[in-house]
């Protein structure tokens, strides 16, 4: 079930499948940038296309970059390498610009340092979780090189205003200045011809993407520059996905170790014609951990052991949580353990700081505390994601302890259902999806924030992952439907739900609290604190077994009233679902496949006519010893019809994807066969 605000996913038994993944968001936007910088146009294939990547589009042709899209992710980048000035080696067509790059830090960083070394006139701003993104040892870099930036809100965040560049001093000694120089406004430009290495620092230890941003732009640049690393440089695998693409589009970058990286004089990027952009490492993580938690297999292609990505070295972290991984040049796989739940890890994440959030839910399904050290970034991502993963973990009954730098995670006995905020960020929206193995579902509110990097992402998950299934057979008063489903679920070896005998037991509830049965709101509150549990064919409340006074024609009767009001429906619609476990659920009612089960393997729409009906009842109140009147019974079953059929809160009627089985003539034996025959047919 989902809507604007949430989706709802229901518990999950299995998973098993094959996904190709979309294009990786890091390889997208990088490409995109250095086609644009380059000589020539380049045509990029497999482009991710989601709101990152749309931000960089779109920045992109503010700028006056010449991008067509031939296909659906194949687009034509016409480079702007071409346009050399005195004091540039490229040059956007544009001088004057305003950019909204939204939530998108691959595309923020870099487009700041391509414009602060290319001249002109530039505004970049984005949404409010941006410009709380720090961008500040960024901008001192860049301003060591002579770029004039400015913030214009709380110093080392955006927005930022780029000015034409003020005269550089000539020196070629280190420099790492961390006030901008006061420009004129002239075009002064950068001397391009300068003798020696002129070196700039930038912490390593806040996000990779400074350094990403710097050495992609500093071909711009007619001179070498050296940046040197200054403490622990995190997310290294991302370093490395920035220098095969710069190598790719011809700028190889001399690097000594991880401390110094240096740009030769004279380097222009120049197009390789055709690219292909790699699946999303990242995006594996989250199918991969539902392999290793559903059983598997579950096949990954786009991405594999001859990725550029670091995030392939997920597999590696499950493979350690006793997960069953093997993986080809194109492809990764993931199987649960051989034997028994997944084992908890003690785990440096600082190789897969994106991916490492996967772990933190694959971690409800291991046996131990697992932690993830070394994730210092999660706080400077899209949201502070320790202190987010922290907060939901904590709603799914997880016990959690958080650090500057690491997580704790210690599972629950049993996965809770909850509903999970995702706080703008696509990451933890794909996470949690994997919290619904464990529980009686799990809801992801605002689940459209995928978009930023898998917007399809649900609809794929849906492929692979199987639900507890659910057989829901709706139908009329006195229909036999609770016979059927009773007999349907021992035969499968099902829970039964009975929701009838649930709207019963509030309404004999109502009568022993006195609550009038017209009272919406305490009948609301009582339906959601009644202690009701179903032992084989026992129906209890409060301990006591009520199975004869629901039976009652009285019972029925307030049962109809209660079921028509909206509060009390939406009370017990949750109760309802929580009956949904594996191995699945056999549940009868009036509404099972039309509002509570949406999703349900098999819908039935059981009924009979009303004189079949009533000679049925008649029998059963005569077996039992019970005065009846088969007059009175038709009559009261035709006014119960219309009542059900007519009411605003769920009517009765056939769900879509319902399949109608009227059993005038059929027995009870031989209507649940039908039933079963049918259901064989479904799987």
């Amino acid at each position: 079930m989902s809507s604007a605000n949430f989706i709802d996913l229901p518990p999950l038994l299995s998973a098993r499948g094959t996904i190709t993944l979309p294009g990786s968001k890091s390889i997208s936007n990088r490409v995109l940038l250095l086609a644009a910088l380059s000589e020539g146009a380049t045509e990029v294939r497999d482009v991710l296309l989601s709101d990152d990547t749309e931000r960089m589009l779109d920045g992109l042709r503010t700028l006056g970059v010449g991008v067509d899209q031939l296909d659906q992710h194949v687009f034509r980048v016409q480079g702007c390498g071409g346009n050399f000035s005195e004091t540039r080696c490229a040059r956007f067509p544009v001088k004057d610009a305003e950019l909204f790059l939204g939530n998108a830090g691959t595309a923020f960083r870099p487009l700041t340092a391509a414009l602060a070394l290319s001249g002109g006139h530039y505004k970049l701003s984005g949404v409010a979780r941006m410009h709380e993104r720090p961008i500040g040892d960024l901008v001192d870099a860049l301003r060591a090189l002579g770029a004039n930036i400015d913030y214009l809100g709380n110093d080392g965040f955006p927005p930022l205003e780029i000015h034409l560049p003020s005269p550089q001093p000539s020196d070629e000694t280190t420099s790492h200045s961390t006030k901008p120089p006061k420009g004129s406004g002239q075009v002064a430009g950068y001397p391009i011809k300068g003798e020696g290495v002129k070196k700039v620092s930038v912490r390593g230890d806040v996000s990779s993407q400074f350094l990403t941003a710097l050495l992609m732009a500093l071909p711009l640049l007619d001179r070498e520059v050296t940046v040197e690393v200054a403490g622990e440089l995190i997310s290294k695998p991302y370093i490395e996905i920035t220098l095969a693409m710069m190598a790719r589009f011809g700028v190889p970058v001399q690097r000594d170790g991880w401390r110094n990286f240096t740009v030769a004089a004279g380097s222009r990027y120049k197009s390789p014609g055709v690219i292909y952009v790699e699946g999303d490492a990242s995006s594996a993580s989250y199918f991969l951990a539902a392999g290793a938690i559903g059983g598997g297999p579950v096949r990954i292609e786009g991405v594999g052991s001859d990725s550029i990505q670091g995030d392939v070295r997920f597999a590696d972290a499950l493979a350690l949580m006793g997960a069953h991984i093997t993986m080809g040049p194109n492809w990764m796989e993931a199987r649960a353990p051989l034997h028994g739940r997944l084992k908890a890890i003690d785990l440096d994440c600082n190789h897969i700081p994106d991916a490492a959030m996967t772990l933190a839910v694959a971690a409800l399904f291991a046996d131990g505390a697992t932690t993830l050290r070394n994730i210092a970034s999660w706080r400077v991502k899209e949201t502070d994601r320790i202190a987010a993963m922290a907060t939901e973990l904590r709603k799914a009954g997880a016990a959690v302890e958080e650090g500057a730098d690491y997580i704790r995670i210690t599972p629950p006995a049993k996965i809770k259902h909850a509903a999970i905020d995702t706080y703008d960020d696509h990451r933890m929206a794909m996470c949690f999806s994997l919290a619904a193995f464990g529980a009686a579902g799990m809801r992801i509110n605002d689940p459209d924030c995928v978009a930023k990097t898998f917007p399809d992402y649900f609809a794929r998950f849906r492929e692979v992952v199987q639900a507890v299934p659910v057989i829901a057979i709706d139908g009329p008063s006195a229909s036999g439907k609770g016979t059927v489903a009773l007999r349907v679920a021992q035969v499968l070896g099902f829970h039964f739900l009975d929701s009838g005998a649930m709207y019963r037991l509030l309404g004999l509830a109502a009568q022993r609290h006195g609550v009038a049965l017209d009272d919406e709101a305490a009948l609301a509150s009582l339906a959601g604190r009644m202690d009701i549990r179903f032992e084989g064919t026992d129906i209890c409340l409060d301990g006591e077994k009520v199975g004869d006074e629901l039976r009652s024609e009285e019972a029925g009767a307030a049962a109809s009233k209660v079921a028509a009001q909206p509060l009390v429906r939406a009370a017990l619609l949750e109760r309802q679902r929580a009956f949904r476990r594996a191995p699945g659920l056999v549940a009868d009612g009036r509404d099972m496949g039309s509002a509570v089960f949406l999703d349900a393997a098999l819908k039935i729409f059981l009924t009979a006519s009303a004189e079949a009906r009533a000679e049925r009842r008649y029998k059963q109140l005569k077996e039992k010893g019970m005065d009846a009147n088969i007059a009175a019974l038709l009559q009261d079953i035709q006014a119960r019809d219309e009542r059900d059929t007519q009411r605003s809160a769920s009517p009765l009627q056939q769900a879509p994807g319902a399949s109608l089985l009227d059993t005038t003539a059929l027995n009870i034996e031989q209507a649940v066969a039908e039933v079963l025959a049918r259901y064989q047919a479904k799987k």
